[in-house]
């Protein structure tokens, strides 16, 4: 469900009521009931699914696999009646944490085929004690993930990324021949479970018109992107760059290329 204070409950609630998701799939929200009665009688959306009290019992049983329309895991949230929408609340950041590590676990569990997530809050989230840049961490320590990346993917374009929630300054030193080569290792099996064939992927500079062969920049592009690409390659793996990002994500790439690796987010 996301922070309780910002969006994701009134995203829920026009999920749960939506035939377009119902056709793909049986929507369970992790959240909170009674926030999601709160954001309907302000909003107008009515909210009329069922609700499953979120014990671990209750999940335990293989409740969840009995769900066959859009349901409501209830789930702990002693301020549901008393926070402040659009306000940061380390209470709802607690929340919000609670809400995602139950989803995964329930997906490790096999109670759900899959995980899609509301925004959180990084203050409120932070102001709570759970120091992590977003989601993807979350998910990765989670699960044990020894290597992880994000990626961001739609119909038109997908992207992964080697350093994320850093300031621009700090991309730099952040950079390795290894870390570069890692997402694009991974990038690439994960295009080949989504394409189901071999993917096409195309690498971003870091630099101005991707360094201009040494020009701009620290030559990250001759000393970190080339050796990741050029490893890459001997690896069996199709990738094309370093490229100037403003060339990158031109409307016939796009079509021609399956994602692209980028160097920052």
């Amino acid at each position: 469900m996301g922070d309780p204070a910002g969006v994701g409950p009134e995203i829920c609630l026009h999920l749960l009521r939506s035939e377009v998701v119902a056709a793909e799939c049986v929507p369970v929200v992790f959240g909170s009931a009674p926030v999601l009665k709160r954001v309907s009688e302000r909003s107008g959306i009515p909210f009329e699914a069922p609700v499953i009290p979120g014990s671990p019992d209750a999940l335990s049983r293989d409740a969840l696999r009995q769900v066959d329309i859009p349901t409501v895991l209830d789930l702990s949230f002693p301020a549901a009646a008393e926070f402040e929408p659009c306000k940061v609340d380390a209470r709802c950041g607690e929340a919000a944490y609670q809400f995602v590590l139950a989803a995964i676990d329930a997906a490790l569990a096999g109670q759900v085929d899959g995980v899609a997530t509301a925004p959180l809050n990084k203050e409120a989230m932070h102001a709570a004690g759970h120091l992590y840049p977003g989601h993807t961490e979350i998910f990765a320590e989670r699960m044990g993930a020894e290597r992880s990346c994000m990626m961001l993917t739609s119909e038109e374009l997908t992207c992964s990324f080697v350093t994320v929630h850093v300031g621009y300054h700090e991309v730099p030193d952040l950079l390795s021949v290894p870390k570069i080569l890692e997402v694009i290792e991974l990038t690439a099996n994960a295009m080949r479970r989504i394409r189901g064939r071999e993917p096409k992927l195309l690498i971003c500079g870091l630099n101005p018109h991707a360094g201009e062969g040494g020009l701009f920049g620290r030559r990250e592009e001759e000393r970190l992107v080339v050796p990741a690409v050029e490893a890459a390659r001997a690896g069996g793996i199709f990738i094309e760059g370093p490229l100037p990002p403003d060339t990158v994500f031109l409307p016939w790439r796009r079509k021609a290329y399956d994602a692209v690796v980028c160097l920052y987010h």
